[in-house]
């Protein structure tokens, strides 16, 4: 039998088409009984002061592939520095006919936003509404310059829906007497050129660099890190090692991604890649009207560099790189480089003293059984290291030892039970980072920051073809996101946090009728710190509307 994952992106047009579902209402963000596109991602806190509002663009419309270029201008009445920045966004399509598109906003070449859209119906215009903390990013706030808003769409071809946008900048002033929170002293992009733009990498090999001269006054670096699956890579915890990918109507390379991290060519860090699926993925009905974990506003992966601060700041010119382990066409990548200055020196020297990051090595296990009238067994990938990277700087304050000691552990296993008539693929995805930061030296108490990252996924797909030749796909999809945050000095906690996002759901698609039945999703968002912040948001839905929202939800 054929098997329909390659066609899914090409047929999610047809089955908006010829099925409607409820109108969506504009009296709120949660809307029972509605399809409108909702997240139980909670809204950025913010300080009680006053915030000047700097509009970037406003009604803007995607239609053509164009761009919505805008000019930014520094707040006169709020110069800074703030407690708080905050990119909002809203987002919307006229009923219709479209794909998901990517989207990304630019102020001059940093990224200041990264996800994708949902999909309308010719009964639904769906709007949302997106927030990003941008306050690490502050410096970049202090001067005027152009930005680019790209969100690729078009009316061709029988697509019907614009994509309309408008953001602004919230500048939260100081309290009386208030510090400044801590924010990186200099960002540079990794991006397409002076206007941005995110680079493709299409194998191993590629990569997206920056070659910069940086401040002679490092003590910290940090690396944003943003690798956006596209097009054959679209599916890649779907994929199989190349020499089973045609007998297992699947795409090759294995199921295995990973960003890797480089200064002048020596390794300095890992980003796992987290399984984003977009709302036209798979079957677009398991997207109404709850999207997947992140999918409209991407969470960049945030590399520590600081073990290479006095290297960095040795008045050369540095490269930092990025490159996808087994991309195969290809990655959507940009990244953020964030440098923290030392205030009372102007030159800081060190270097790095222990490295172990090596390449990954991953471990392919094939154990099919192929016969002339069905396919059965499994393929399972898996990836584990443990690597130390330790380096010193020489500040104002004495010398500043820093040891990064991560654990980064992947697996995909894979089922797959293959007849004339069906077609079932069972994956079990885990990625898991466990990140040991320690400081020492500068005079102050020995610092450690312990990381817990977890991106565990699963999709089954079941594909059935009747003897009239109806073809039925199930589909259940789960995901989580989960990082904890654990930081000690001189043996006493001095900060705590938890992030848990989970996803739930399932759907049938009748690929005849193009009718889909027994839909049901849900998402769960729960945060606590050790500062009193708490936000906890549920929500359900069946049948392609929300049933279901819990009283603490974002308004």
């Amino acid at each position: 039998m054929s098997r329909c994952l390659s066609l899914f992106r090409n047929l999610a047009m047809i089955l908006l088409v010829t099925v409607a579902v409820p109108m969506a209402f504009a009296s709120g963000p949660y809307q029972l009984g509605s399809s409108n596109t909702v997240s139980a991602d909670p809204n950025i806190t913010r300080p009680s002061t006053t915030p000047c509002v700097v509009q970037l663009f406003s009604g803007a419309s995607f239609y053509d592939f164009n761009v919505e270029n805008y000019t930014y201008t520094p707040p006169a009445d709020c110069p800074g520095p703030w407690a708080k920045v905050i990119l909002e966004s809203d987002i919307s399509l006229n009923a219709g006919i479209q794909y998901d598109r990517t989207a990304n906003y630019w102020l001059g070449p940093v990224n200041i936003y990264f996800g994708t859209t949902a999909e309308p119906s010719p009964n639904l215009g769906p709007s949302w509404h997106i927030e990003n903390d941008l306050t690490e990013y502050s410096s970049i706030f202090y001067t005027a310059q152009s930005g680019v808003a790209s969100i690729g769409n078009t009316l061709c071809c029988g697509l019907t829906s614009t994509i309309f946008a408008s953001a602004s900048l919230e500048f939260y002033p100081l309290e009386p007497g208030q510090t400044p929170p801590v924010s990186a002293n200099q960002v540079y992009a990794l991006s397409a050129g002076p206007s941005g733009g995110t680079v493709g990498l299409n194998n191993s090999s590629s990569t997206l660099s920056g070659t910069f001269t940086l401040p002679t006054n490092i003590v910290n670096a940090y690396l944003d890190v943003y690798a956006q699956s596209q097009s054959d890579d679209e599916f890649w915890y779907t994929c199989v090692p190349n020499d089973v990918a045609s007998e297992l109507q699947s795409c090759g390379n294995t199921g295995f991604r990973e960003t890797e991290i480089t200064i002048d060519g020596q390794p300095a860090g890992v980003a796992p890649v987290f399984p984003w699926i977009f709302t036209g993925g798979i079957d677009p009905y398991l997207w109404f009207p709850i999207p997947g974990i992140q999918t409209l506003n991407f969470v960049p992966y945030r590399v520590n560099l600081t073990p290479f601060a006095g290297l960095l700041s040795n008045g050369q010119q540095h490269t930092v790189s990025l490159s996808v382990y087994n991309a195969d066409s290809y990655f959507s990548a940009t990244a953020s480089l964030l440098v923290y200055l030392d205030a009372n020196s102007s030159n800081v020297t060190g270097g790095v003293t222990q490295d172990t990051l090596s390449s990954p090595n991953p471990v392919i296990s094939e154990n099919l059984n192929v016969q002339p009238t069905y396919i059965q067994g499994t393929v399972d990938v898996s990836s584990k290291r443990s690597f130390i990277i330790t380096g010193y700087a020489n500040t104002s304050k004495g010398k500043v030892t820093t040891s990064v000691v991560q654990s980064v552990n992947f697996f995909n296993n894979q089922y797959f039970d293959i007849t004339n008539t069906t077609y079932t693929q069972d994956i079990t995805l885990g990625s898991f980072v466990i990140s040991t930061t320690t400081t020492s030296g500068g005079g102050a108490g020995r610092t450690v920051e312990s990381q817990m990252f977890n991106f565990p996924a699963t999709v089954n797909l079941y594909q059935f073809v009747a003897s009239n030749g109806d073809t039925d796909l199930t589909t259940t999809a789960e995901q989580d996101y989960t990082a904890t945050t654990l930081t000690t000095r001189g043996g006493f906690v001095t900060y705590a946090s938890a992030e848990v996002n989970t996803g739930r759901h399932q759907d049938t698609i009748d690929f005849v009728t193009f009718l889909n039945s027994n839909q049901s999703s849900s998402q769960q968002y729960n945060y606590w710190d050790s500062t009193g912040a708490a936000y906890s948001c549920d929500l359900a839905a069946a049948a392609n509307v929300l049933t279901y929202f819990s009283k603490g939800c974002a308004q």
